[in-house]
């Protein structure tokens, strides 16, 4: 069973950061799927069911940005 999250990101500005942060989510077992969107600032996941939501923020704030579940 997959689940879909959306994270909401502050401090991007460009086009690496975004590619930092699907980078970063991508590594963590259990995501399928990352899409992130400079213009709205946010983070769309596909990921297992019981992936740990509070991970995903902290793996975003160790690589210098905010998030928080939308």
């Amino acid at each position: 069973m997959e689940k879909q999250i959306t994270l909401n990101i502050t401090g991007m500005s460009c086009n690496h950061c975004v590619m930092t942060i699907k980078n970063a989510l991508s590594q963590e077992p259990g995501v399928k799927n990352v899409q992130v969107d400079l213009e709205s600032k946010q983070a769309h996941l596909q990921a297992d069911a019981d992936i740990d939501v509070n991970k995903l923020i902290t793996i975003i704030q160790k690589n210098g940005y905010g998030a928080s579940l939308n």
